[in-house]
């Protein structure tokens, strides 16, 4: 971000003050550069996917659950940027994982960061969560490994939304919060849902979204791309709404009020370190940086998977991708997307 808008510090300066608060771990599992040992990294050059997993807040005595699963794939010009999003709900393979004792089985993707987080004694680790779901992304897709991962905290995202001065953002539909009073508070919790095990446990007056382009501030970004209950088309709208979103921060992040604004521009990047645990396979922020610094949100396609609603006798089971996916995920492997969407242009979001 800082390197395209015209180099306004240097190298080092990056280093020591950004690269350092962003938190980096192994995210893959055995990856020896990430987990810091004395291994050169490989060359930032060509394809490249990365697994981008948003999660909410929790405590490590919390089972995680990968809320947000977006892939970019980056051709090897690396002047663009492909953004799909994984449906929360799509049933799929998970593969054994031995670390956790976790045998494999067939279930909601969004539970493959919990069947791999168990660290014992009732502590979950979202690191060791990240490993499984990658690897349950990596068997749907077919990409052979990513080059990079992170996981970031909704919250985080709020912090850089923030210390933007907030953000501006199409709004595609109308939209009720499920979670927040219009003043940005919680909604309040029905007695009897105590246990969690209410669908819709809130009542009360609700924060609305109205369809138009609006400037946001942090908490209402945040809210507006969480909903997916009473919306036409659920997750699908809300994967939708989570891109517009991506694509509207880094626009904002961009713009000459942030870039040539000192003290804004320090405030927005130690937000993003903080909202980020990160893993490029041995190369840093600022080495990613540097290789994607062409990539401008105008470069940014937003991709929808089509699929819809698995049943078995009536009963609903969660999502499954139209069998054209594989289609899709051949073309990324090639990388052959422009290719692809040239002769398949529904998969492309117009609205994003």
């Amino acid at each position: 971000m800082v390197l395209g808008g015209g180099a306004l510090v240097t190298t080092q300066v990056l280093e020591a003050r950004y690269a350092g608060a962003v938190d980096q771990k192994d995210l893959f599992g055995g990856n020896a550069a990430a987990a810091g040992a004395d291994q050169e990294a490989p060359d930032i050059k060509g394809a490249q996917n990365i697994l981008l997993v948003g999660i909410d807040p929790r405590t490590d005595e919390q089972t995680p659950l990968s809320d947000s699963i977006i892939v970019a794939h980056i051709p090897a010009e690396m002047d663009q940027a492909y953004l799909f999003s994984i449906p929360r709900d799509l049933v799929v393979d998970i593969p054994a994982f031995e670390k956790t004792g976790f045998r494999g089985g067939r279930a909601k993707i969004n539970a493959a960061m919990g069947f791999g987080s168990s660290i014992g004694n009732g502590k979950h680790d979202v690191v060791q969560g990240f490993d499984l779901l990658a690897r349950t992304v990596q068997n749907l897709t077919g990409i052979k490994e990513f080059d990079a991962g992170a996981i970031i905290n909704f919250n985080g995202f709020k912090a850089i939304v923030d210390a933007m001065g907030g953000v501006t953002m199409k709004i595609d539909q109308n939209v009720k919060s499920e979670h927040l009073q219009p003043n940005g508070k919680p909604r309040p919790r029905l007695s009897r849902c105590a246990d969690n095990t209410c669908e819709h446990p809130y009542y009360g007056p609700q924060a609305t979204y109205k369809k138009g382009t609006f400037h946001l501030q942090g908490w209402q970004a945040l809210d507006y791309v969480r909903q997916r209950y009473g919306l036409p088309n659920s997750d699908y709208d809300r994967q939708r709404h989570q891109q517009q979103f991506i694509k509207a921060m880094a626009k904002q992040a961009l713009s000459k009020d942030v870039i040539t604004s000192p003290g804004k521009l320090d405030k927005v990047l130690r937000a993003a370190g903080k909202a980020l645990i990160f893993d490029g396979k041995g190369n840093g922020v600022v080495e990613w940086a540097l290789a994607l610094k062409n990539i401008r949100a105008d470069n940014l396609t937003s991709i929808k998977l089509p699929g819809g609603g698995l049943f078995e006798n009536g009963k609903y089971q969660g999502e499954q991708l139209d069998p054209s996916a594989e289609k899709f995920f051949r073309a990324v492997k090639a990388d052959e997307l422009p290719e692809f969407l040239l002769n398949n242009s529904e998969y492309i979001n117009d609205n994003v």
